[in-house]
C-alpha cells in the first residue's frame, strides 16, 4: 500500500475550482491530504475499508457541519472513482440530496474487483447495495470511453440495478481515460 493515498493528479479539485457555484466543498477521503502534519490514518481506510461504515458515517457528519455553516438547504454530491461510491452511499442516508454526479465511478465495487481479479474489499459497503435507495435522486454518471480502471460497464450495472434499463443517466466521454 502507498504511504500516502493523496491523488497524484488533481482532476476533481481542478474541476471543482472551475465551478462558479456559491458553495463548493471538496471533501477528501480518509488519509488524503494529510501532508506532514503528523495526522496518521490507518491504511485500512484507503484499502479494504475505503467504503466502510466509519468512512460513510464520518462523511455524513462532515456534510452536516458544512451544511449548517453555509446555511445550505440541499446538497449536490459529485464523486470521482472511489469518491463516487462514497457519494452514493452518503446519498442513500440523506433526504437533502438534490443530485448525484459521478465521474469514472466505482459504483459496483465487487464487479470492479472481479474485473481486476483482486480480493474483495473486506470491511466496505458495496455501493451497488444502495442503488435502489438512490434511484429517485436525479443522477448523471460520466464514464471514460477508454477507462481501464473503472470501465464503463460498471456504471451500466449500477444504473440497471436502479431501474434505468436504457442507461439514460450515463454519459460516455469519448477518448477519456480514468485520469483524463
Amino acid at each position: 500500500l502507498s504511504d500516502d493515498p493523496t491523488p497524484k493528479t488533481q482532476l476533481v479539485f481542478k474541476l471543482a475550482s472551475l465551478d462558479n457555484s456559491s458553495n463548493i466543498v471538496y471533501l477528501a477521503r480518509p488519509g488524503q491530504y494529510a501532508g506532514g502534519n503528523g495526522n496518521k490514518c490507518s491504511p485500512e481506510y484507503w484499502s479494504g475499508k475505503r467504503f466502510s461504515e466509519e468512512v460513510i458515517s464520518s462523511s455524513v457528519k462532515a456534510i452536516d457541519i458544512l451544511k449548517e455553516k453555509s446555511g445550505a438547504k440541499k446538497v449536490a454530491l459529485i464523486g470521482y472513482s472511489g469518491g463516487a461510491a462514497v457519494a452514493v452511499l452518503i446519498a442513500a442516508r440523506r433526504s437533502d440530496v438534490e443530485s448525484i454526479r459521478t465521474i469514472c465511478g466505482n459504483l459496483a465495487a465487487s464487479e470492479v474487483n472481479k474485473y481486476h481479479n483482486v480480493d474483495q474489499l473486506d470491511g466496505s459497503i458495496d455501493p451497488i447495495s444502495a442503488a435502489s435507495g438512490v434511484a429517485s435522486i436525479p443522477q448523471r454518471h460520466f464514464v471514460g470511453e477508454k477507462d481501464k480502471i473503472v470501465p464503463p460497464f460498471i456504471a451500466k450495472i449500477f444504473v440497471r440495478a436502479e431501474g434505468d434499463k436504457d442507461y439514460s443517466t450515463i454519459s460516455v466521454v469519448k477518448g477519456a481515460t480514468h485520469h483524463s
